[in-house]
């Protein structure tokens, strides 16, 4: 398999129309609704992740953009905030680009940002992610009826 260059960069406005335009929700784990794109629904989801408590990055493969993932409740008396990731579609799962991602974002969060820890949740059925999050150092901290929790703190 050839090795692809993963990147992130912060989500503009263009380019999150352009992703979202070809999102697709992956039936294998359920969602609460249907996504489909229209201009106001993405220009409202960008709103409301520039905010001072949010970083909204796209994840680029050779410059294309093939997921999102943010850094959201960023509390910087705390040093800690909670990490969400999405990719495109199934074309670009299980490609390793997830993983890439997500200790890109990582790095950011405790370099950058100077967090001592990072939280995420998995729904309970998408078991692809608790894996990602597992291997990218994550650890298991409890579960509901929907969600898996996570946390991960700097070394």
């Amino acid at each position: 398999m050839q090795n692809r260059k993963v990147s992130i960069q912060p989500m503009t406005r263009e380019m999150c129309h352009k992703f979202y335009k070809g999102f697709r929700n992956d039936p294998a784990i359920g969602h609460y609704y249907e996504y489909i794109y229209t201009p106001e629904i993405a220009d409202r989801y960008f709103d409301t992740n520039s905010v001072p408590d949010r970083r909204l990055f796209a994840i680029l493969v050779d410059g294309q953009i093939v997921g999102e993932c943010k850094l959201k409740y960023i509390d910087m008396d705390k040093r800690e905030c909670s990490m969400g990731i999405h990719l495109r579609d199934d074309s670009v799962k299980e490609k390793g680009y997830g993983t890439q991602a997500e200790r890109l974002i990582l790095q950011y969060a405790f370099e950058e940002l100077g967090m001592i820890a990072v939280n995420a949740d998995a729904v309970l059925k998408n078991t692809r992610s608790q894996h990602v999050l597992e291997k990218v150092g994550f650890q298991y901290v409890r579960e509901d009826d929907v969600f898996k929790y996570y946390r991960c703190e700097k070394k």
